[in-house]
């Protein structure tokens, strides 16, 4: 408890005297007798500000979620602490992406009237933004169809050097998958599980070839012959799960981004997420993915406005603006690995059971 050092005031502890004056249209500036200052771009400052604010807050959880993943063992106790604040940034993205509604209630013809005004700024630059997509695990060079210099050209000095230096230290993305590279009893005195999780899988793809040979007489035979060939693509992609050389040719293709061995880990997770140790592990995962989905939804809401506001005019920052936006949400999402673990997802009653002994370290009885 902090001591009492006097009476506060509201206004004063808000700093509201600073806030509410750092709104000033640049309208306001250049009006003359002809044109006075654009109604709606207050609006446009207000939301955009807002936005940084919560942007603000995103960054501050995210350090302390990024300070336990630094730790070489993470107490189970700490999770829980991540996954409340996983919890809060996925509240502040709900509004996030509700903001739109209130920027839609300005019409195109409306944003017209201050727009060329702000060029050649554009949320482009928006730091904090990058900040958090760096943290996540979205370095500049991980960003499709973008040329990493014109990219880092768009923003001053301080901001892109600050840019620069977070791109050096570990990211979510580096720090989870640590983490799961740590998480035991896959592979344990008398029980490797990936072993019987093999078995499993090459029973269920055996039953599937069945039921496509031998129960499906309504099927002709071109569209037999289709699913056999999906069937094997099928077998292929979970050979690739196993085959270190494979899945290292995926990472290199930029098909993957997670080790072997943290996919494997985490799949385990997905797999037996009702087990006590694994529930809060689990709810990581799940968490990091409503995350990255949300900013997808973010962005696409960003491209949908773009359109909306300007049809396929360019951006204020140069770019392609709706175009841009809507290549942007397609391409720069950050736990796709995470996502795609449910390729690898069985039946629970195929589930290759646990011993015992396994089994107690899994619900706390150690």
């Amino acid at each position: 408890m902090h001591k009492n050092r006097g009476s506060v005031y509201y206004g004063d502890y808000l700093q509201l005297g600073k806030l509410l004056d750092s709104q000033l249209p640049l309208s306001r500036k250049y009006a003359d007798v002809n044109n006075g200052e654009c109604h709606d771009e207050t609006l446009f400052i207000v939301v955009h500000q807002v936005y940084e604010l919560w942007f603000k807050q995103i960054i501050h959880d995210l350090n302390s979620i990024l300070k336990t993943f630094s730790q070489t063992f993470v107490p189970e106790s700490e999770l829980s602490s991540v996954v409340q604040k996983f919890s809060r940034i996925k509240k502040i993205q709900g509004l996030l992406i509700g903001q739109f509604d209130v920027l839609e209630t300005m019409t195109p013809m409306d944003f017209l009237e201050f727009r060329d005004l702000l060029i050649p700024a554009s949320g482009f630059q928006s730091a904090q933004f990058r900040e958090i997509e760096i943290k996540l695990g979205l370095n500049t060079s991980d960003r499709q169809h973008v040329d990493r210099e014109f990219f880092l050209g768009r923003l001053n000095e301080v901001d892109r050097n600050k840019l620069m230096e977070l791109e050096s230290v570990p990211s979510l993305l580096k720090l989870v998958e640590e983490w799961l590279e740590r998480v035991p009893f896959t592979n344990m005195k008398n029980f490797n599980f990936w072993e019987e999780y093999q078995k499993s899988v090459e029973a269920i793809l055996h039953d599937d070839e069945v039921i496509i040979e031998q129960n499906n007489a309504h099927l002709s035979e071109k569209a037999k012959n289709i699913q056999l060939e999906n069937l094997a693509l099928t077998r292929t992609t979970f050979k690739s799960l196993f085959d270190v050389n494979a899945h290292n040719e995926l990472i290199k293709n930029k098909e993957r981004t997670l080790s072997q061995k943290a996919i494997l880990n985490a799949l385990f997770i997905m797999l037996y997420r009702d087990e006590s140790m694994l529930a809060l592990p689990f709810q990581v995962l799940t968490a990091m993915m409503d995350i990255d989905e949300n900013f997808t939804t973010w962005r696409y809401r960003h491209a949908l406005l773009a359109q909306r506001m300007l049809g396929t005019k360019i951006g204020t920052g140069g770019s392609s603006g709706h175009q841009y936006l809507k290549r942007a949400a397609d391409n720069n999402r950050v736990f796709v690995d995470l996502f795609n673990l449910s390729t690898f997802l069985i039946p629970r009653s195929r589930l290759p059971a646990i011993p015992t002994d396994v089994k107690k370290q899994l619900n706390f009885n150690v």
